[in-house]
């Protein structure tokens, strides 16, 4: 019985901040999961950074709006689900998500979520587990599942590491030197292959 778990920006989707800072023109805001591995950190510094320039959610879901999956990802994430399970994991929250789910076909997210005051002003945030994504690979594997999975970010290294199999995509040269063990692919096509051959 396998599953496998996907990451979401960057795997399936462009960076939802990095998206944002281009139009928002605030070139601090593209740091991202890549650079910051304190995910916790990283987000109350983005927040900061939406208070000190007066942009709240409904700027960032207009951005979100122009945003298309990545090419190919559509199909990749479809041939995925027609052999296995298949749960996207991610950092990101269910007020960015929902449109982009829609983009994709509606596959399964686990997420997180926004403290949004009446104004729109972003407040805080609401992790749903701590070290969500090798919590619910683990999560996934208590109840008789093998998990295979997949990202591209320091965040994603857990719940790689943690399954039967793992694989980098498109990850970044300094991830991939410091696991020159884990499988790195750069194309969907490669990384279905893979996905394939794990569950052999």
């Amino acid at each position: 019985m396998y599953i496998t778990c996907l990451d979401l920006e960057g795997v399936l989707v462009p960076e939802i901040w990095i998206a944002f800072a281009e139009a928002s023109h605030i070139p601090e805001l593209k740091r991202t999961t890549r650079d910051e591995p304190d995910y916790e950190k990283l987000m109350n510094w983005r927040i900061g950074i939406l208070k000190e320039h007066h942009l709240g959610l409904k700027e960032i879901q207009e951005t979100i709006a122009t945003i298309d999956p990545l090419p190919g990802a559509k199909a990749f994430l479809d041939e995925l689900r027609s052999i296995t399970q298949t749960i996207i994991i991610s950092d990101t929250f269910t007020q960015f998500a929902t449109p982009l789910m829609k983009k994709l076909g509606w596959p399964t997210i686990f997420c997180n979520s926004l403290e949004v005051a009446p104004d729109g002003e972003i407040t805080g945030f609401k992790m749903r587990i701590e070290n969500s994504k090798l919590t619910t690979v683990k999560a996934l594997q208590s109840i008789g599942y093998d998990t295979i999975a997949s990202g591209d970010s320091y965040n994603d290294l857990g719940m790689i590491l943690a399954s039967k199999a793992g694989f980098l995509f498109r990850s970044t040269e300094q991830i991939k030197a410091d696991h020159p063990d884990l499988p790195a692919f750069e194309s969907y096509d490669a990384l279905l292959d893979a996905i394939k051959k794990a569950m052999v």
